[in-house]
């Protein structure tokens, strides 16, 4: 089930952020993650975060800042492939009237997953701070 977090939750989301970033970004240094993990947990709390919990337990959540950008999509890598991704975008689909994200171009999963949730690239563009090729997107409603 789809809900807003609960900050007792911070601690085991940022875990999931942690984690999938690494696992997700090989093509990324780790240690580019590890340094912006206090930085993006003091700065998760003012975002809109909605988190997939089954039997309390946090399966991945996304994150919402200015009202309709993604700034992030995260499942734990044991939960991935179930549709939790899915579910958590068309939550945010029936909230937000306009939504877009910035991917990695190297990171081909995500690449392929936005594809197949009607996104639609706006432009390419370098990530200042990795100096690796993003695609902004936005979701282009059926």
């Amino acid at each position: 089930m789809v809900k807003k977090l609960n900050l007792n939750q911070l601690d085991e989301v940022m875990k999931i952020w942690l984690d999938t970033n690494i696992d997700a970004h090989n093509f990324i240094p780790k240690e580019y993650w590890i340094n912006n993990f206090n930085l993006v947990k003091q700065m998760l709390p003012s975002a809109d975060i909605y988190v997939f919990d089954e039997n309390n337990v946090i399966k991945g959540f996304i994150g919402i800042i200015e009202s309709g950008y993604i700034a992030g999509l995260f499942i734990r890598k044991n939960y991935q492939r179930e549709g939790i991704g899915k579910k958590l975008l068309e939550y945010c689909e029936s909230k937000y009237p306009y939504i877009t994200l910035d991917v990695f171009v190297k990171n081909k999963n995500a690449l392929n997953f936005y594809y197949k949730n009607n996104f639609k690239v706006l432009r390419k563009h370098i990530n200042e701070e990795t100096n690796e090729f993003e695609y902004t997107m936005c979701l282009s409603k059926k």
